[in-house]
């Protein structure tokens, strides 16, 4: 079912970049590098794996990519996207985050964010027998059930909701479940101010998830000390294995093993190198220092990045499996890092809005009643 048609024939326009952060200047080069083919007995047992533990995906852009476009079906197919629904089956996808994120010169962020929310509503109902709004766990496993694919709203950016925490709540009323702490005078790179601490806290209060992807590292660690529930990374690396700025350090690893939290590797190759095997070395380094329970997968297709070697579209994730079941990772952990990770995440987080709920009414905290 077509979306927008104007002109069949016009090559439709990918998005930009979600953000500063997903283009950062100082990265370094990216050169494409050949890698070996897995086997056909591994990709086969890759994709076992995902019939029974499909990918829950942190990061797509496919809503405002074919929102630009003049004409688009995804569920023909669309060779000039990185994601349609095929490519989504192929790879075994069960529940993807569709990004919110504003182009660079959208504006106003909040009618950004409003408009990426509208797209996203929009796709989902021209294609309903492969997609389902998921507002929460229960949700997403009701999705999965059905054989659709749960799609969760977010990550959104924090200039959407200013210095309102009136804004975060109806934004949160409107579906959205994850906002980017990047962008605002309240969350800097020295940590939280008073007024982002009361943010984090409200977040926890309504059940939208903390997202660091992109932030400094005493902002993440800032954050890891206020936050009750569990904060998600929606794309970011090892820092240790990729000298990104956007990839996170060893010491936040280490402490997402605490809190609870995940961190949704990127298919980008600036960020975690350039073939798969380069994606698989930072999923082992995370496992390492996080523990097998705060790893996942985040696509990032549809943004405007590079991807590495064969995991070029939404139909590549069993190469990665492979490569991952060839050194030597166990179902149960292959499980968690597809699926239940991002499962338990979202239960603990409603779970701690629920509690929170019964402690505290909707803050009404002021910035420049805090932050004077």
């Amino acid at each position: 079912m077509a979306l927008l048609q104007d002109d069949p024939h016009t090559t439709p326009a990918v998005g930009a970049p979600d953000s500063v952060t997903d283009s950062v200047t100082d990265a370094p080069a990216v050169t494409e590098a050949p890698e070996a083919a897995p086997s056909e007995g591994s990709l086969a047992r890759a994709r076992e794996v995902l019939a029974a533990h499909p990918v829950a995906d942190g990061h797509n852009g496919l809503a405002r990519a074919i929102w630009s476009a003049p004409w688009s079906d995804i569920e023909l197919g669309e060779s000039t996207l990185d994601t349609d629904i095929p490519r989504l089956r192929a790879g075994g996808v069960g529940a993807q985050f569709w990004s919110l994120h504003p182009e660079e010169a959208a504006g106003c962020a909040v009618s950004g964010v409003l408009e990426n929310i509208d797209h996203v509503r929009a796709m989902v109902a021209a294609y309903p027998e492969a997609l389902r709004i998921a507002l929460n766990s229960g949700e997403v496993g009701d999705a999965r059930c059905c054989g659709r694919i749960a799609s969760l709203l977010g990550p959104a950016e924090a200039p959407a909701i200013g210095s309102s925490l009136g804004t975060l709540r109806a934004l949160h009323a409107l579906g959205v479940r994850v906002l980017t702490l990047t962008g605002v005078t309240w969350a800097p790179p020295t940590g939280l101010t008073r007024f982002g601490q009361e943010v984090v806290r409200e977040m926890n209060r309504v059940g939208m998830l903390v997202d660091l992807s992109g932030t400094a590292p005493a902002t993440m660690h800032a954050t890891l000390t206020v936050s009750r529930a569990p904060v998600i990374l929606t794309r970011s690396g090892a820092h240790a294995v990729t000298p990104h700025p956007a990839n996170a350090p060893d010491d936040v690893l280490a402490a997402l093993r605490e809190n609870g939290g995940l961190c949704m590797v990127p298919f980008d190759a600036a960020r975690t190198g350039p073939a798969v095997r380069d994606v698989a070395d930072h999923l082992d380094h995370v496992r390492s220092l996080a523990g097998p329970g705060c790893v996942g997968l985040s696509g990032t297709y549809d943004t405007g990045t590079v991807h590495p070697g064969a995991l070029r579209d939404a139909g590549s994730y069993p190469y990665l499996i492979a490569e991952l079941l060839d050194r030597g990772w166990p179902e149960a952990d292959l499980a968690r890092l597809t699926w239940e990770n991002l499962q338990r995440v979202l239960r603990d987080a409603e779970f701690t809005a629920r509690a929170a709920q019964e402690r505290r009414s909707p803050s009404t905290a002021r910035v420049e009643d805090l932050d004077a």
